[in-house]
């Protein structure tokens, strides 16, 4: 699908600059922009939602874990004495 864009002129001269010195498009360039931005954006908005619906699970039901008890958690993961999860409490 072709999409116009309009860019002012000292970004699209930066565009340009970089295709020539990295021997690829400036489309190309453009293009994968684009996509890393879209891409991160859309694990941003995933994050966002995820942390959302788990504030609302907290809301309802209080069941968390504390800082501490994840940190410590955390500092097994990689080695011999690697934890499971430990148990949500109110």
């Amino acid at each position: 699908m072709a999409t116009s864009i309009k860019l002012d002129d000292h970004l699209k001269n930066r565009i340009y600059h970089l295709a020539d010195r990295q021997g690829r498009s400036a489309h190309w360039i453009m293009r994968e922009a684009i996509r890393d931005y879209v891409e991160r954006e859309e694990k941003r908005e995933n994050f966002k939602q995820e942390a959302l619906g788990s504030w609302a699970t907290y809301q309802k039901t209080g069941r968390h874990l504390s800082g501490d008890e994840v940190r410590g958690w955390l500092q097994t993961w990689g080695t011999d004495k690697e934890t499971e999860i430990p148990p949500c409490h109110k």
